[in-house]
């Protein structure tokens, strides 16, 4: 029977190589991939047809921006909203080229040679990954045109080149504007909300009116956390919307009161009995079930069929009405961590960590803090993530944690302790802010006077989607070696391109606790 759709672009997809039926295992019917190759397709055609054109408009660079975003994994269900995208490139093609091209055929890259098609999917879910992270950098009003520029480059690529010769610089490349990126963003967000603080975060909800706010956006907490002004509703952040309590232009909100649930893949669960609507702002939905779906809204590129949808005009009145409305708990209820703990911390960005380096470095040369491990990155539900909170729990009692993305919710509610009078475990963030813990690696590299590779520090990353490929790649542009993948590798990566990867950058699958820890520290 033919397949009714194709993707393998995350960590589920099914028998770890690919969902081929009505529809994905994260839920996206199987009409809705269908479409979203179709405007894959027609992006390549037109980044392709604009070769030698310098002076791209910034509606067209955007245009590029959102489409790649809108084809994230759990972003985008709704076929109506992905046929709208398609709709415009192809009027934005008829505005600006005298010879509009027939759309690019997704198929050519999926039954392609192994190798091709492994390092076309690479530049293919690093550009949308990175097409995230420039997005919440644009919402702010922060763009890069060398960053805009290669979206279009790293398509245009994915059609003309046919060799792994030829595809790799552009993988890497994705990795080098990546790294840009997400300074962008770092910049964004630091000069808008201030530099992140080390913050404690309740995991109680107070009684009464409150809203749950998931994804990436800070914008969008912002201006609910503003439209939530005195009305007696309190605002709870889900997933990787954590960090924002560390901002002081967020935290300064009384009414941003703690943290509601863990990862995103337990929404299902979590979501199904609380008294509160649910605003996600990115990425990370799952979709809803019948019991709770009157209480989801959704914003910015998020879409899901039948869902209140806040657009531009960031009127959240229905998200606060239904606030109102279902009344929140009649008492304070306290939830806890995976582990049971009751609070989070985070805030530990590398503003944070980089203004006690010097107590860091001299712990170092005392033999206080023997290791640092950045054990972070996505979160997902397939077995075997256990493997990250033993990890962290078996790490030497003098090792430092640094985490961040949604990963850590498998042991952010742990206590760890402190070590040089230091807490032992730093969340610095979203996954965008891999960034701040490359400068943290590089500050103490240039302290050390060594390399990064030469530092005692061991990089454990658990992946789920495309944002997790770019850092990847990034990661690989810097040099940076010996990282340890899982919980599986991605059904992309071809037996070739992983030697390639094995060879010249000492990847490695992760194993099991106790081989690993042998293999770090002896």
């Amino acid at each position: 029977m033919e397949n009714q759709m194709f993707c393998f672009q995350c960590e589920q997809t099914a028998g770890c190589t690919g969902c081929m039926a009505q529809a994905g295992v994260c839920g996206k019917p199987a009409a809705v991939a269908r479409l979203q190759d179709q405007l894959t397709g027609a992006l390549i055609s037109f980044a392709d047809a604009l070769k030698g054109k310098e002076n791209v408009e910034d509606t067209v660079r955007k245009l590029f921006v959102d489409c790649l975003f809108t084809t994230v994994t759990n972003v985008n269900f709704n076929e109506e909203t992905v046929q709208a995208l398609i709709d415009q490139v192809h009027a934005q093609e008829q505005a600006t080229l005298s010879e509009v091209p027939v759309d690019y055929d997704m198929n050519q890259i999926w039954n392609d040679n192994e190798d091709v098609r492994s390092l076309k999917s690479l530049i293919l879910f690093g550009l949308r990954g990175m097409a995230a992270y420039a997005y919440h950098a644009r919402v702010l009003g922060y763009t890069d045109s060398g960053v805009d520029m290669y979206f279009i480059e790293g398509l245009r690529a994915i059609k003309e080149n046919n060799s792994m010769e030829t595809l790799l610089p552009y993988v890497m490349k994705v990795g080098e504007h990546n790294y840009t990126c997400m300074a962008l963003l770092d910049q964004a967000n630091t000069e808008t909300y201030g530099t992140p603080e080390p913050t404690e975060v309740p995991l109680m909800v107070e009684k009464g009116p409150f809203i749950v706010v998931s994804g990436h956006d800070l914008y969008d907490l912002k201006q609910l956390l503003e439209q939530t002004k005195d009305k007696g509703i309190n605002i709870y952040t889900h997933g990787e919307m954590l960090p924002a309590h560390g901002y002081p232009e967020l935290k300064k909100y009384p009414h941003l009161k703690g943290n509601f649930g863990t990862a995103w893949q337990n929404q299902q669960k979590e979501f199904m009995d609380i008294p509160a609507p649910v605003l996600f702002t990115t990425n990370c939905l799952m979709p809803p079930r019948a019991n709770y779906k009157d209480r989801i809204f959704t914003t910015e590129l998020v879409s899901f069929p039948e869902l209140v949808h806040i657009g531009e005009d960031k009127d959240f009145t229905p998200v606060i009405e239904k606030a109102l409305e279902l009344g929140g708990y009649e008492k304070d209820t306290q939830f806890t961590g995976i582990n049971g703990g009751t609070t989070v911390t985070t805030g530990f960005g590398h503003g944070t960590v980089l203004g006690v380096a010097d107590q860091v470095v001299q712990a170092v040369k005392e033999g206080k803090i023997s290791r640092f491990f950045l054990v972070g990155g996505c979160d997902g539900a397939k077995p075997g993530r256990n493997y990250y909170t033993q990890i962290v729990e078996q790490a030497p009692k003098d090792s430092v944690i640094l985490t961040l993305a949604c990963g850590k919710y498998r042991f952010n509610d742990l206590d760890l302790g402190t070590v040089a009078g230091l807490p032992r475990l730093m969340d610095m963030g979203q996954c965008n802010d891999s960034y701040s813990a490359v400068q943290v690696a590089l500050a103490l590299a240039e302290a050390f006077n060594c390399s990064v590779n030469e530092l005692p520090l061991s990089i454990i990353l658990s992946w789920y989607e495309q944002k997790a490929v770019c850092v990847l790649l990034t990661l690989l542009y810097l040099g940076i070696e010996n990282i340890k993948l899982g919980p599986t590798l991605p059904a992309f990566v071809s037996p070739n391109v992983l030697n390639y990867l094995v060879e010249n950058y000492h990847i490695a699958p992760i194993t099991t606790v106790q081989d690993d820890l042998q293999a770090i520290v002896g």
